[in-house]
């Protein structure tokens, strides 16, 4: 069968990917994919709901949207401890944000360090001014002082450090990981996910023997990830340091005892905040929970 499966051009959104292709997982399981890039989420759950894409990759940041009915979340993939609000040198605290021009790809995980950052002050986004830029946009606006700051996240970090290696780090994950765990995720169209539930489960049965050998073979996945999206390895190496990864018995024991869903409903609870959503879904109408774990089964 054909599908299309969307991912973007960095570690944790490529390397699934990356170890399909290497192994010859899509063929071993009855597919064929097409694998086109994005630059964010948002736009691969556009793309389902148009129906130019039947699966893709999302990073927390657009995990709202499948909240709100978008789309289905096949499975995690991973949870990140690589975003960050960054500043320009002088620029030491959330506070001094004030009223300054903050670079941010809208709907990103970016997007969300900035907010939970911004209301850990006591502050909200009209206090500064945001400034929407798509993620190498915003990299080079920094890079070249255009902007203020920014939240943004590593391997692009990585890229601004050389260029403004003083920039001052103002939050990161690890501030909020008490209430807010920024897991990423693969999704499916609605309508393909509810009409095609052997095709998914093939999907499915991809993404957890890439899962598996990710996280046993994690040096090799990245240099397989580098060589396919072109870029140095230790860039490469740097983002994926910043993220934990589980192999599918992991997360089958993590769904069963409900922590998956404990992290779908804290980041909901802060889309409610962020005024994303007003009445999210409960994770269990859009987390396809059984279908990831009876694809562990076959």
């Amino acid at each position: 069968m054909e599908i299309t499966f969307g991912y973007i051009a960095d570690f944790n959104g490529a390397s699934v990917h990356a170890i399909a292709a290497e192994l010859g997982l899509w063929e071993k399981y009855g597919l064929k994919a097409e694998t086109p890039v994005f630059t964010n989420g948002p736009l691969q759950i556009q793309a389902l709901g148009t129906g130019d894409l039947d699966f893709g990759y999302v990073g927390p940041g657009a995990m709202w949207l499948p909240a709100s009915g978008q789309a289905q979340v096949i499975s995690v993939n991973a949870t990140g401890n690589g975003d960050r609000v960054i500043a320009q040198p002088g620029i030491e605290s959330i506070k001094d944000l004030k009223g300054k021009t903050v670079a941010v790809p809208e709907g990103t995980s970016g997007d969300m360090i900035l907010n939970l950052a911004l209301e850990s002050a006591g502050m909200t986004i009209a206090d500064v001014e945001k400034v929407v830029m798509d993620p190498a946009t915003a990299v080079a606006a920094f890079a070249s002082g255009q902007v203020d700051a920014a939240g943004l996240w590593y391997p692009l970090i990585s890229t601004i450090e050389t260029q403004v290696p003083d920039l001052n780090i103002l939050a990161s994950n690890e501030d909020f990981k008490d209430t807010v765990a920024f897991a990423s995720g693969f999704v499916g169209a609605n309508d393909f996910v509810a009409e095609n539930p052997e095709a998914t489960t093939k999907v499915l049965q991809v993404v957890r023997e890439a899962l598996d050998y990710r996280k046993a073979n994690l040096d090799e996945v990245i240099a397989l990830t580098a060589k396919m999206m072109k870029l140095d390895p230790e860039v490469v190496k740097t983002d994926a340091g910043n993220v934990t990864y589980f192999d599918s018995a992991e997360l089958d024991a993590l769904i069963e005892d409900g922590t998956v869903h404990s992290w779908l409903t804290g980041m909901n609870n802060y889309f409610v905040g962020a005024g994303k959503v007003t009445d999210p879904a409960d994770p269990a109408t859009y987390f396809t929970s059984e279908l990831f774990l009876a694809a562990g089964t076959k």
